[in-house]
């Protein structure tokens, strides 16, 4: 199944915000607060019930194609003609068959070793002649067993699902038009956020309790963002709009709450909307090239991997360009990532070659194929190597030079785990490499998840996109509002 993960209905529309209207509903009256609910809870059932439908239409559409192994029990009798010939040895057998058969015969009162050598030759012929029957059996299944796993399912109605179909439905996406990628994507992004959402939420809810904002909760809430990896920026811009607010009114926790994920969402936004699109998008008709920077370690080549399983799953083709020639195995590694997604992949097998010469090949290659997304993986390297990084605006003056057409994004991939270190990397290659946008990797392995607020706040990139999970599906586009939501599940 298609399905377009680079220009999603739900992409557009965090901007309006449609998700205050539901919670300042609750405010007025303690009474008003059981219809969102049940609201959020009969579109939950319709979700999921639509869901079901599709998936046992699915199921009825494949025995048009399980038609096929059909013929498999026929080679069934074969084995049991195999078993006959094994029953006389001696018409398929004339030399060995006929030779243990007189000696017992001849001295069957004389050598009990030669009779038991004949009855453990026999059962060889037995035991091979059984080998050949489950031979054509289990590769059906094992070759069906690797489609299934690759395709999302759908669970049970439980609060990981009710969860997904909230998120969707505050975001102003109908019934009729989600599909079960997002909610398996979205069940996803929560258990990857679960390490910081620990630390972060528990904190903020022995804080908060059940009285108005005060200046101590502030604080509180200031340690819990400074130990997520916020970033100072990021702290004190969301502080301060606290602060006025509180100014103002009276803060009760749920408004607290609330306010806190619109400056949260907005310092995310803000190098979004600033680049113009909202989601990063290869264009039709044209060549687009993207360029994986990074230090060695934070994962660039399965980045690159899981963004080609990405592209072709949301039908684009796909081109990869193994111009990581400095690393022992790098070629290969992104060789097999190229066949788990049936993507091709343009590599110079001599060793150190030049990365600018396998860009120029697979430049070319996309060219004559007319491909629409080229990602290249590139050498990892220190920001402080001035060298190294001389060396990656080299290929970035080829790529313009020799396709001076195409939409070119280079794409920073940094290690949510590495917290502050990795938005010191993030000022220093976006001086060097002309960065256009962050892609955020191991969400699910740290408890640091705020450095994406302090990448979009103090390195003004754009994240694009996020990765919460060692699989090849668990990387997809950024969402400001699926994130946050994320992030404070349960608020």
């Amino acid at each position: 199944m298609v399905y377009d993960w680079f220009n999603r209905g739900g992409g557009e529309q965090p901007q309006p915000t449609p998700t205050p209207s539901p919670e300042l509903t609750p405010e007025p009256t303690a009474e008003s607060v059981a219809s969102p609910e049940d609201e959020a809870m009969a579109w939950a059932r319709e979700a999921y019930a639509r869901l079901k439908a599709q998936q046992a239409q699915a199921s009825e559409d494949e025995p048009s194609p399980t038609s096929t192994p059909l013929p498999t029990p026929l080679p069934e009798p074969e084995p049991a003609a195999v078993e006959q010939q094994s029953v006389d040895p001696e018409p398929p057998l004339p030399t060995a068959a006929p030779e243990p058969l007189p000696a017992p015969t001849s001295s069957l009162g004389l050598s009990l070793l030669e009779q038991a050598a004949a009855q453990r030759q026999q059962r060889q012929q037995d035991q091979n002649a059984r080998a050949l029957e489950p031979e054509p059996t289990p590769t059906p299944s094992s070759a069906q067993t690797p489609e299934v796993s690759d395709e999302p399912t759908l669970g049970d109605f439980d609060d990981d699902f009710t969860w997904s179909a909230e998120v969707l439905a505050a975001q102003g996406r109908r019934v009729d038009d989600i599909s079960l990628e997002e909610i398996d994507w979205l069940g996803r992004l929560r258990r990857g956020l679960e390490k910081t959402r620990q630390g972060f939420v528990s904190g903020l809810l022995e804080s908060l309790g059940d009285d108005p904002l005060t200046p101590e909760v502030l604080d509180d809430l200031e340690t819990l963002l400074l130990r997520a990896d916020a970033g100072v920026q990021a702290t004190d811009q969301v502080l301060d709009a606290l602060r006025q607010r509180m100014n103002v009114e009276v803060v009760d926790p749920a408004e607290g709450i609330r306010f806190l994920k619109e400056q949260l969402r907005g310092l995310l936004d803000a190098p979004i909307a600033a680049s113009g699109a909202q989601l990063l998008a290869p264009e039709r008709d044209g060549l687009n090239i993207w360029l994986m920077v990074g230090v060695n370690g934070v994962g660039k080549t399965t980045t690159l991997g899981k963004l080609a399983n990405l592209a072709v799953r949301s039908g684009y083709s796909a081109l990869i360009a193994a111009a990581d020639t400095f690393r022992a195995a790098a070629v290969q590694q992104v060789q097999v990532w190229g066949e788990r997604s049936d993507v091709p992949v343009v590599s110079n097998p001599s060793s150190n070659a030049d990365p600018a010469a396998v860009v120029f090949d697979a430049i070319s290659a996309a060219r004559s194929r007319g491909t629409d997304l080229l990602l290249v993986d590139t050498a990892g390297r220190l920001q402080t190597k001035h060298n190294l990084m001389e060396e990656l605006q080299k290929v970035r003056r080829i790529i313009d030079r020799l396709a001076p057409e195409a939409k070119v994004e280079s794409l920073l991939i940094l290690d949510a785990s590495q917290g502050q270190n990795g938005l010191r990397q993030a000022m220093a290659f976006a001086k060097a490499a002309g960065l256009t946008g962050v892609v955020i990797t191991k969400l699910d392995g740290t408890a640091r998840g705020g450095v994406a607020l302090a990448v979009s706040s103090e390195a003004g990139l754009p994240i694009r996109f996020i990765g919460a999970g060692e699989g090849i599906r668990d990387l997809r586009p950024f969402n400001s509002y699926e994130f946050v939501e994320a992030l404070l599940a349960g608020r």
